[in-house]
């Protein structure tokens, strides 16, 4: 008998956990996506329309906000429907480009991320020949290789995942086509499949986070000669909503692909993967908004123009 899934569908257990609570979480899930959304595209606004903002640390700005708002929308929109729905159905090709998408814009995320430590840092440590060396040119080449690892990295993922063999079972304990709960349904998952998932989990995460490390230890060895307390000071600040979000994304990523798998864990996976598709892209516009000064001023230029314009009408 052939169990393999071609053209079967996958039911997204989800938060059907907790029936009574499933319209309130749709209403807070739902206004905290409006509200990522909201707050992100007001970032790429205010930073297309400032002039000052047109410098390299506001260019991956741009990018990791254009980002998280497009992994948003690979798994918010399907939750929300879900919430309301009573079927909860997802067919094999939509679980696999659900997948595909979320872990092709997460891995951009992480090596946006680190590109923009390597902007502080030569930023700091090279700040006469800065706008030499971070030319718009670079910095979008910086971009889309961060895309196209993400892209194969993500491709690779899939692949591993869609071509096993999967049982009767076709009930997904998660609210999304995430990794763990989908192989778990799969009768021939071996330890080579989970060392393959592993490594590639491993080489986004902590691949990309090494690179920021790097860059920080170069960032501290230049810093620290700095002869006075205001020039250290102003150099830290710089630095310090980029490492609040590089905290926040890799302890709540980590926690959760770099841990061993058992079907036990899978509601504590759930509700942490909440925290990062939800929580996480709308603490990152807060961070960089509360945190700079300049993107304060811009983004109440940007909602005063709006103002004025609905005023208007």
């Amino acid at each position: 008998m052939n169990n393999h899934t071609t053209g079967d569908t996958f039911l997204l257990w989800g938060f059907s956990s907790f029936p009574d609570l499933q319209r309130l979480l749709f209403v807070v899930i739902f206004f905290s996506h409006v509200t990522i959304l909201a707050a992100n595209v007001l970032i790429m606004v205010a930073i297309k329309l400032s002039h000052n903002l047109h410098t390299p640390m506001y260019f991956f700005l741009c990018g990791l906000s254009f980002s998280e708002t497009c992994t948003t929308m690979v798994i918010i929109p399907r939750m929300l429907a879900d919430l309301l729905s009573g079927t909860k159905m997802i067919s094999l090709p939509e679980c696999a480009t659900q997948m595909f998408f979320f872990f092709g814009l997460g891995g951009n995320n992480c090596f946006i991320l680190a590109a923009m430590s390597y902007d502080r840092y030569t930023a700091i440590h090279n700040p006469l020949n800065y706008h030499m060396l971070m030319t718009r040119k670079i910095c979008f080449q910086q971009i889309m290789a961060s895309f196209a690892v993400g892209i194969l990295v993500s491709l690779t993922i899939v692949c591993t995942v869609f071509n096993l063999s999967f049982c009767d079972s076709k009930t997904i304990q998660h609210f999304f086509c995430d990794i763990s709960p989908v192989v778990l349904l799969a009768c021939d998952y071996t330890f080579f499949h989970e060392m393959v998932i592993f490594v590639l989990c491993a080489f986004v995460l902590v691949g990309s986070f090494i690179l920021i490390m790097v860059s920080y230890v170069f960032i501290v060895s230049v810093v620290v000669k700095m002869p006075s307390a205001k020039g250290r000071y102003k150099a830290f600040s710089t630095c310090s909503s980029h490492l609040t979000v590089v905290c926040i994304h890799y302890g709540f990523a980590c926690s959760v692909y770099l841990k061993p798998r058992n079907s036990a864990s899978f509601r504590e996976d759930m509700l942490m993967a909440v925290t990062y598709t939800v929580l996480t892209p709308l603490l990152n516009p807060i961070v960089y908004s509360l945190r700079n000064r300049e993107m304060q001023t811009a983004l109440w230029k940007v909602m005063g123009s709006a103002n004025r314009l609905i005023l208007r009408k």
